[in-house]
C-alpha cells in the first residue's frame, strides 16, 4: 500500500513521543469537526436503504442532478479503472498517488505528466485525471481549461476524471455543474472539508449510465447507515458551511504568514493546508518530529504538507518550533 499522511501511531513508535503529546498537521483535513447528529437505533440496526434523503442532500449541495455516493472517494479511484478497457491514462503529477496506482493496477498504460509535457499528449490519452486543487502542491486550475481538456477527450471517447477532494472551500472554482456530460468525471471528498475523515464519504458525479455501472462495480450497501445520516446533516448545515470556510480561509492565509516569516515561504496551498518545497525537507520533517509536530513528507520533489493548527496553543507551539529551526539552521 501507498505511503498516506496521518500516520500518526507510527510516529509515535518511531519518535517515542506520546499520543496526547503530538501536534497532527500531517493531513490536509479541517481541524474543526461539524457536529455530529444524534443517531438512532435504526441506521445501526438496518441495511442502509437509498431512498432516506441522502442523495438529494449531497446533490443539493453540490449542485447536481445526478451523483453516487461511495464509502470514500478512494473506492471510486479504485473501481472506476476497471470500467474501461485497458488504455493509456494520462495523470496530471505530482498529485495525489493513488490514481496512478489505481489505474496501473488495472493493467492500463499510465503517464505521470507536468502542465507542460499535456499539451503534446493530450489527444492521444484515453483518460486523464487532474487533482483540483491539487493536492500535494494546492495548484489550481481554471474550469475553463479543463472544460476545454474534456472536450478534446471526448471527441474520441476520452474520459477526464477530475478530483476535487480539497474544493469545498472554494466552490466557485468546480466543474460539478458541467459533470452530467459524457465523459466526465468529478470525484468529492466529503472528510476534509467537514472535519470527519474517519466516516469514510466520498460522492462521484457524472452521467447517470456511468454512475450505474459504477454502483454494480461496488455492489450495495457501500456506504453505511450511520455515515448516510450524520452526512445528510452535514450536507444541510448551511450555518457551520460558513463557519468553515470562513476558518480555513484565515488559517491557511495565517499559517502562509508564519511561513513565510521563518524563511520557508509557501510554493502553493489551499484553504486547507500549506505546500512548502525545500531541499531540506526530510531534515525539516524530522525536526519537528522531535518536537512532536508531524507534518507530510513528500520525496518526489523533496516538499512537505502543513495542515492547519486548530487552537491557539497549536499556533504558538508551531511558531516556536518554526523559530527554533530559523535560529539552529545556517
Amino acid at each position: 500500500m501507498l505511503e498516506h499522511g496521518g500516520r500518526l501511531l507510527r510516529a509515535i513508535e518511531h519518535y517515542g513521543i506520546a499520543r496526547e503529546d503530538w501536534l497532527d498537521l500531517s493531513s490536509g483535513i479541517a481541524p474543526w469537526s461539524f457536529p455530529i447528529p444524534e443517531i438512532p437505533l435504526r441506521a445501526w440496526a438496518r441495511l442502509p436503504e437509498t431512498d432516506d434523503g441522502l442523495e438529494q442532500a449531497a446533490a443539493g449541495y453540490y449542485g447536481v442532478s445526478h451523483l453516487l455516493p461511495v464509502a470514500g472517494s478512494q473506492a471510486a479511484i479504485q473501481a472506476l479503472p476497471r470500467l474501461r478497457p485497458r488504455g493509456t491514462v494520462g495523470v496530471l503529477s505530482p498529485c495525489y498517488a493513488e490514481h496512478a496506482e489505481g489505474w496501473r493496477r488495472a493493467g492500463h498504460h499510465v503517464l505521470e505528466l507536468s502542465e507542460e509535457q499535456l499539451a503534446g499528449q493530450l489527444d492521444h490519452l484515453d483518460v486523464l485525471v487532474v487533482v483540483n486543487p491539487n493536492n500535494p502542491t494546492g495548484r489550481l486550475l481554471p474550469a475553463d481549461t479543463l472544460l476545454d481538456w474534456h472536450q478534446r477527450l471526448s471527441r474520441h471517447g476520452g474520459w477526464l476524471l477530475v478530483d476535487e477532494a480539497f474544493m469545498d472551500n472554494t466552490p466557485a472554482h468546480s466543474i460539478a455543474a458541467h459533470s452530467a456530460r459524457e465523459g466526465l468525471i468529478v470525484l468529492r471528498s466529503f472528510g476534509k472539508f467537514f472535519g470527519l475523515a474517519g466516516v469514510r464519504l466520498g460522492c462521484v458525479l457524472a452521467e447517470p449510465l456511468l454512475l450505474r455501472a459504477l454502483a454494480e462495480e461496488l455492489g450495495p450497501w457501500s456506504v453505511s447507515g450511520p455515515t448516510r445520516v450524520l452526512a445528510q446533516a452535514c450536507f444541510t448545515d448551511l450555518a457551520s458551511q460558513r463557519q468553515q470556510t470562513e476558518r480555513c480561509a484565515a488559517a491557511s492565509t495565517r499559517l502562509a504568514a508564519l511561513l513565510d516569516s521563518a524563511g520557508l515561504t509557501p510554493a502553493g496551498g489551499c484553504d486547507l493546508f500549506q505546500y512548502l518545497r525545500h531541499d531540506q525537507a526530510a531534515a525539516i520533517h524530522d525536526f519537528m518530529a522531535r518536537r512532536g509536530i508531524l507534518l507530510r513528507l513528500f520525496d518526489h520533489p523533496p516538499s512537505l504538507r502543513f495542515g492547519l493548527p486548530a487552537e491557539d496553543a497549536d499556533w504558538q507551539r508551531l511558531a516556536v518550533a518554526l523559530d527554533d529551526y530559523r535560529k539552529e539552521t545556517p
